[in-house]
């Protein structure tokens, strides 16, 4: 069975349960402490994971780290569809460009989201501005590709890896003071996503 090293609040452990669910993949969740326990700092998960991150990934003898490289392997191991991360090579470029944003995403929303939850030590103005500066692109780009007939980031009419990546970090923005209220399209595909059949929620993320 594929293990995944999971902490439930974690918006990038999320990341890989509903792609899971979504292809019928069964997880067997390994539970690290992350707050308050820190655990992902100690040294028996630091052998795991020497970069001290979650979420981790094993499937047999294969270890990864790093929430979107998850989605795509999962995605091209196991989604015979070949529909959430298609293989051709314009629109892999598209995903590829979006999973790199999905990371500005979590340096920014997420940090705050830690900064105002978890007591952690960031410069909060910065981060807010930051991911506002990120969501602001993102709901350009969603109300144009809508103007053009698209309903999701990458794709015209099926979601993609691009979108669970992006997804749990803008749900989660409330919590580090960052309001989605002045990105309509954002709130328009956030609703598309939670109403994709098989979706399941975590904490703070609700069903549609």
């Amino acid at each position: 069975m594929i293990r995944l090293y999971d902490y439930p609040m974690s918006g990038n452990c999320y990341k890989v349960r509903p792609l899971a669910a979504f292809l019928g993949i069964e997880l067997a969740l390994i539970p690290v402490d992350f707050y308050p326990g820190r655990a992902h700092r100690d040294a028996a998960f630091l052998a795991i994971n020497p970069l001290g991150q979650i979420p981790v990934l094993e499937d047999g003898d294969l270890r990864l780290r790093d929430a979107q490289a998850i989605l795509v392997y999962l995605a091209a191991k196991y989604d015979g569809t070949r529909t959430w991360y298609p293989s051709h090579p314009e629109t892999m470029g598209k995903i590829g460009m979006w999973l790199a944003f999905a990371e500005r995403i979590t340096a920014t929303a997420s940090a705050a989201r830690l900064h105002d939850a978890m007591q952690y030590d960031f410069d909060i103005e910065r981060c807010r501005a930051e991911a506002h500066a990120a969501l602001q692109i993102l709901d350009e780009h969603l109300w144009f590709a809508e103007a053009g007939g698209a309903a999701w980031i990458a794709t015209n009419d099926h979601p993609t890896i691009a979108d669970i990546a992006c997804f749990p970090y803008i749900m989660l923005s409330e919590e580090g003071g960052i309001s989605r209220e002045d990105y309509p399209a954002i709130r328009r595909w956030t609703d598309r996503v939670k109403g994709i059949k098989g979706f399941i929620t975590m904490p703070g993320i609700f069903p549609r």
